[in-house]
């Protein structure tokens, strides 16, 4: 039976398209325990709290059962990669994606994905991740992936990396042509209205950050679809108003309700931090509403029953996590590559 075993799972989004395609998920692996209660509470799979960097080959494998097609899949913390992060304090992280090569080295799984930044494959790191599938006898696809194109309602690209030992291997066709692409409208259109700073009472997920009282004049000021261009000059920042600033256009920005959303980030609930507002209501979008725009479905549990909601840190785990429905079409590629190529 083909089984899974995700790297730097977080609170499971890869693991859950995974889950949703069949597959037999036996472990996810991540450093921040934080994740532990999300991961578990929605996969039928283990959360082991570990750092990646002190796995060894014997330890991966022998979550496996013994006559499994081993599946081995991760997608590395992509800040270091990113054309935002200071390159001066990446290094230490790129190492994160040199120790998943090295485990795919000595465990030597039978299929390998890999998701991660498009800027990733610009890098070193990257040719010497692909020469280790070269040198170890993996036939390999990658490209960046348009996730719209396959029922992510976000403008998120990302690099995928399909790698087996059983023969060829790609994505599948794209599942959203353009008259299909799902919007903002189509993910979040339907919950109730709340205000900033608030939550709904049927949902604690559904939570809005609060505004102090000139962002809250800058939202009512802002459009849908628009951004500070289109504020009166009393309420623009200063550092918007120099010449560096107007290569930020798309902060305090609102969403367009049928067009699909920006790339939901770790701090996708901060108006301040992107097109993150609402294309109606007076406030950023809550944490409900940027699990459903990463494709989480709705009875996807983040908090542990009788616990506080802290807004930055579920902002995080949904900000960091692969899009579910993105997980599922990776899994769906390798569930096409198994029926042509094992057996």
């Amino acid at each position: 039976m083909p089984s899974v075993v995700d790297l730097f799972c977080g609170v499971g989004g890869l693991t859950q398209g995974f889950v949703k395609e069949g597959f037999n998920v036996v472990a996810g692996i991540d450093v921040d325990e934080s994740c532990k209660y999300a991961y578990e509470a929605n996969n039928e799979a283990t959360f082991l709290h570990k750092d990646v960097r002190d796995l060894t080959a014997e330890s991966i494998n022998a979550l496996y059962p013994s006559d499994a097609i081993r599946i081995l899949v991760g997608c590395a913390p992509c800040q270091p990669f990113s054309r935002y992060t200071n390159r001066k304090t990446a290094d230490s992280k790129w190492q994160l994606v040199e120790t998943f090569a090295k485990l795919i080295r000595e465990a030597q799984p039978d299929i390998v994905s890999m998701e991660n930044v498009p800027e990733l494959e610009k890098h070193e790191v990257f040719k010497g991740f692909v020469r280790v599938l070269v040198q170890n006898g993996y036939q390999r696809w990658w490209d960046l992936v348009e996730c719209v194109e396959y029922g992510v309602p976000q403008t998120r690209k990302r690099l995928v990396l399909l790698a087996s030992k059983l023969g060829p291997i790609k994505i599948i066709p794209a599942t959203h042509p353009p008259p299909r692409r799902r919007t903002v409208r189509d993910a979040i259109g339907r919950l109730h209205p709340i205000d900033a700073g608030k939550a709904s009472k049927d949902d604690p997920m559904h939570r809005a950050s609060a505004l102090n009282e000139t962002n809250l004049k800058r939202i009512k000021a802002t459009p849908e679809g628009g951004g500070w261009k289109d504020w009166d000059d009393t309420l623009v920042l200063e550092c918007h108003k120099k010449e560096t600033g107007k290569s930020y256009p798309s902060v305090y920005g609102r969403m367009r309700w049928d067009a699909p959303a920006p790339t939901m980030t770790t701090q996708c609930n901060g108006l301040g931090n992107g097109r993150f507002g609402h294309p109606e209501q007076d406030r950023a979008i809550s944490l409900r509403e940027a699990a459903l725009l990463q494709t989480f479905p709705k009875s996807y549990r983040f908090i542990e029953p009788g616990t506080d909601v802290v807004i930055k840190d579920v902002a995080r785990h949904i900000g960091n996590a692969v899009p579910v429905r993105l997980g599922q079409i990776i899994a769906r590629s390798i569930k096409k590559h198994l029926e042509a190529h094992s057996g």
